[in-house]
């Protein structure tokens, strides 16, 4: 069968594109890994309707929902390549299925990178974070470490004033100018300097003098790149940005190759469900859009 659209990662940007196009009455294949960034979460904050609600299970009722169109298809599964071009697209699957589609969109999502301290990937995502929005109101205004990773790190404990008392760790990943150690003073921050051992308890950081730092939660601004290498290895143009490398994309989500769409954190900044589930709704419009004119897209 030939796909209108065939939609690689499951996730909230994937599955908010392939509802525009199924209310569109397209066929739309979508292939999930199932790995989504926020699986290490029990509850998902700051998404109007749903603030609170486990963020498995949000995942869960939007496939439901996604089931009822007649036209949607899902593959679990691993895609591992993408060939051919506009209109005559094949994705292979890690188990050797080829799909075949007229347009691709890579909605992979990234993989956060975290500074390699003992302790810290165990806690991503329950009291170690990367979104204050997200999960900074839970701390209820107390100790908030900052773990720093680069000059993002400084720009984060300054925000984070706004939820709590922060420390910046520094961790020998970043040396702070005059300037912005002001700022930071002005702001209450306290900058420890002393190396990290491990994080452990709840999110406790051990500091290499013997210290010990009780938090109420961590942040780190974590580098992030895409999850999948399938936009490098089609072709498709990466950028950089602040918080890491993503695939570029026009104002009507299309990469740089014609006919591959990408959307979600793999392809916009800064990250949050909000922002990946209106990122995939303008995806599966300007897909369908470009399914109906062709022509204004090449």
């Amino acid at each position: 069968m030939l796909y209108d659209v065939i939609v690689i990662g499951g996730g909230y940007a994937g599955m908010a594109a392939a509802l525009q196009l199924v209310r569109a009455r397209r066929s739309v294949l979508v292939i999930d890994a199932g790995e989504r960034r926020n699986r290490f979460a029990s509850h998902s904050h700051g998404f109007l309707g749903q603030d609170g609600v486990d963020a498995g299970e949000i995942a869960m009722n939007a496939r439901k929902q996604l089931q009822v169109y007649p036209t949607l298809t899902w593959l679990e599964g691993r895609a591992e390549a993408v060939k051919g071009q506009s209109d005559d697209f094949t994705v292979v699957t890690a188990d050797g299925q080829a799909c075949q589609g007229r347009r691709v969109l890579l909605a992979t999502g990234v993989a956060d990178q975290l500074p390699p301290i003992p302790g810290m990937a165990e806690r991503w995502g329950k009291t170690a974070f990367h979104c204050p929005y997200c999960h900074g109101y839970e701390l209820d205004g107390g100790q908030v470490g900052v773990i720093a990773t680069g000059p993002m790190s400084v720009h984060q404990a300054e925000l984070l004033t706004e939820w709590g008392d922060v420390t910046l760790l520094t961790n020998g990943a970043i040396s702070i100018e005059e300037q912005a150690r002001q700022a930071l003073l002005a702001r209450g921050v306290v900058i420890e300097e002393a190396g990290i051992v491990r994080v452990h308890r709840k999110a406790d950081v051990q500091l290499s003098d013997g210290r010990d730092l009780s938090f109420e939660g961590l942040f780190v601004a974590s580098r992030c790149e895409p999850a999948s290498a399938l936009a490098a290895q089609s072709g498709c143009t990466l950028e950089e940005t602040p918080m890491g490398l993503q695939v570029n994309t026009d104002e009507t989500k299309q990469t740089t190759v014609p006919g591959i769409f990408a959307c979600g954190d793999v392809a916009r900044v800064p990250h949050s469900v909000s922002f990946a589930v209106a990122d995939g709704a303008m995806a599966g419009m300007q897909l369908h859009r470009s399914l109906v004119w062709p022509d204004a897209s090449a």
